[in-house]
């Protein structure tokens, strides 16, 4: 499934004010998460990826995409939410982070939501324990809870190593 890159992101939301932009949400677990659409190559189900010797948990290997060797993070390991099932829903999100290409495992694909920028409230603060510096805030659509993650800070950061900082352009 090709996701298409939509001209909506920055679009004028009328009335109400504010900007409107477009995400990707999907599950990790019982919870619920949403990207800026704008970073999805595309999305394909899962396959066991190559494994790589002395890698860390969370990055279960690399694929080849049409001949660009993809690193693939389990998001579930790296963020410890429960057991990492492999089930015909799981799919492989495909990023462009930067000037990589990077690959997310998680267990299924909701779809692509809008949201205002004022619908996105910041994250509240925890103890130190638990890491927000990846989450950019929480949104709430009617029952549905979505934590909305930057996944450029996360796929850039040190512990990841994925990506060259240097080369991503903001």
């Amino acid at each position: 499934m090709m996701v298409q890159h939509g001209a909506v992101k920055g679009h004028d939301a009328g009335e109400g004010g504010g900007q409107t932009l477009e995400f990707l949400t999907f599950t990790l677990g019982p919870e619920e998460y949403a990207i800026d659409i704008l970073k999805v190559q595309e999305i394909r189900g899962y396959e066991a990826p190559t494994t790589i010797a002395n890698a860390p948990d969370f990055l279960k290997g690399v694929i080849n995409l049409r001949g660009i060797i993809v690193p693939i993070v389990d998001l579930r390991i790296k963020f410890n939410i429960g057991k990492a099932e492999y089930t015909p829903f799981t799919v492989v999100i495909i990023l462009n982070i930067g000037l990589r290409v990077v690959g997310v495992v998680v267990d299924s694909v909701s779809d692509v939501t809008m949201l205002r920028q004022e619908q996105i409230r910041p994250a509240p603060e925890f103890a130190a324990t638990v890491n927000t510096r990846y989450i950019n805030g929480l949104a709430t659509i009617g029952e549905r809870m979505l934590i909305v993650m930057d996944i450029d800070q996360l796929m850039l950061s040190h512990e990841m190593a994925l990506v060259d900082a240097a080369h991503h352009a903001q």
